[in-house]
């Protein structure tokens, strides 16, 4: 069974490390798509902070996942081809959305699976690249640009 977990991987956090971990537990072959800079503008209007190429060291530096994968379009029918995978895991926060019933459509065609794990609330990129904009405006100690 290969296992795909797509996801920027920015700020690499602890709700990332529980994705990849909860995906380890069901497949024999685990592949993180580290999804490609110009995609994360296009999906979700931001850049990463940490460039693609050191994305995809760090995700594959931690030693859960098998292999990793440049994500550079955002279709997953396309990171399906190149991957070959059985089962795709995505954060619950995608689950009854648009966005995650087209997933399930786009994937069910392929014969893959789509399987839903707990989303990190309390940590996410989005929350960190808050909080650093926030400690950086306010002028709080520790807040330098280096």
């Amino acid at each position: 069974m290969i296992g795909y977990v797509p996801g920027a991987f920015d700020l690499f956090h602890v709700g990332h490390l529980n994705a990849l971990r909860q995906a380890r537990q069901w497949c024999d072959v685990l592949v993180a798509g580290v999804v490609a800079d110009e995609i994360c503008l296009e999906t979700k209007g931001v850049l990463p902070t940490v460039p693609l190429a050191e994305r995809l060291e760090i995700v594959e530096a931690i030693g859960i996942v098998d292999a990793v994968y440049a994500e550079v379009t955002a279709d997953k029918t396309d990171s399906w081809r190149d991957v070959g995978f059985q089962r795709i895991f995505k954060g619950d926060d995608w689950q009854g959305t648009p966005k995650g019933r087209r997933l399930e459509r786009q994937m069910a065609a392929l014969g893959v699976e789509v399987s839903y794990f707990p989303y990190t609330l309390q940590t996410s990129s989005t929350a960190l690249r808050k909080a650093l904009a926030h400690r950086g405006s306010s002028g709080t100690p520790g807040a330098s640009s280096a």
